[in-house]
């Protein structure tokens, strides 16, 4: 996939093709795990979670950045990755620093430590009032590397002030027309319906990959929908249930996807109460309860940098009974040894 750290094997113009060959399969999330003190990143930890999901048949990782931690950090946390994961385990920068100028350097110092990928995200500080602002904050990170880059139509931007589609097919066309190192689509645009992801289908499957990252629509939709990649989203919690529902229901095997699919129906219902209270109304993701969920699954856990949200004792209750109850993988560890995390730095 790479020649070394800091060059890919393509150019801008070929950035498309080698996505189409090269991202495959289901690709998780990593969040930083850190020293008892915080006063550092715990790289062991680090790279037991990166070894867990290739053991548990995930393609790659993002690695996410809006938890407190410096680009410099986030240059280690992917060398670590890099080394552990090997060359063709896919890893993602997340844009998520304070100010577009923050984020080019923070992609600058990743590539240099092996990222291959980047998903493209926008500061809490951005505001902008027009589409042709967007673009043009799109157009210039993306202008800055040579890297694949994934478009991530989301409701959180704020950008349905402008557009009732966050970002309408007009404005991607125009995206995918002038900038050639967007190679994919995270289509949620107008989540939680499924708009976005038809309406991106609709228009540009072939062209670019259509991402739906939802585990709940992307197996029922490949019933009828040709997907090649899916990401990124928590769902390693559920262990290696997302990677082989995805991979039966890409080989023809539909209907035994979907038996697993209503297999985890407890853990999907326990995903949504756990999640949807702390993110409606303000968009931002209770990431503590995905860092607990995968703690459940084998994972390292651990607390995180403050400020950081909570994770009430009945819903840490209702993920591990939702575990058992879908017959997935759940550690018998009691849940006070979840802020410690794992694996010692």
């Amino acid at each position: 996939m790479r020649k070394n750290s800091t060059m890919v094997d393509y150019t801008k113009s070929e950035a498309r093709d080698w996505a189409k060959q090269n991202w495959n399969g289901c690709i998780a999330v990593t969040m930083p795990s850190y020293t008892a003190d915080f006063s550092g990143i715990n790289e062991k930890a680090i790279a037991h979670d990166i070894l867990k999901l290739k053991e548990l048949g995930f393609a790659g990782t993002l690695l996410v950045t809006e938890l407190n931690v410096t680009p410099e950090e986030n240059a280690r946390i992917t060398a670590v990755a890099r080394e552990v994961g090997g060359p063709d385990f896919q890893l993602f920068f997340h844009c998520s620093f304070n100010t577009l100028e923050e984020n080019l350097a923070a992609l600058k110092l990743a590539e240099k430590a092996g990222v291959d990928s980047v998903l493209l995200s926008y500061p809490t500080s951005y505001w902008p009032t027009s589409l042709d602002e967007v673009f043009d904050y799109t157009k210039t990170l993306c202008n800055s590397t040579d890297l694949g880059v994934m478009l991530f139509g989301l409701p959180a931007w704020g950008f349905e002030r402008i557009h009732p589609a966050g970002m309408p097919v007009k404005w991607v066309r125009k995206v995918l027309d002038e900038i050639p190192n967007i190679v994919a689509i995270k289509a949620e645009q107008g989540y939680p319906t499924i708009g976005g992801i038809m309406e991106m289908y609709h228009h540009f499957n072939g062209e670019v990959i259509i991402s739906c990252p939802i585990e709940s629509e992307t197996i029922p939709l490949m019933s009828v929908l040709d997907f090649q990649f899916s990401g990124t989203s928590n769902t390693n919690w559920t262990s290696d249930y997302f990677p082989r529902a995805f991979n039966l229901a890409r080989n023809g095997r539909w209907e035994e996807a979907m038996e697993l699919w209503w297999q985890v129906a407890p853990a999907r219902a326990a995903n949504v109460a756990i999640l949807t209270g702390s993110s409606v109304g303000t968009t931002v993701i209770n990431r503590t309860g995905w860092k607990y969920q995968e703690w459940l699954a084998g994972f390292n856990g651990g607390a995180l940098r403050g400020p950081a949200g909570r994770l009430p004792d009945r819903l840490m209750k209702q993920a591990r009974a939702a575990l058992v109850a879908s017959g997935l993988p759940v550690t018998d560890s009691p849940d006070e040894e979840f802020v410690r995390g794992r694996i010692p730095a």
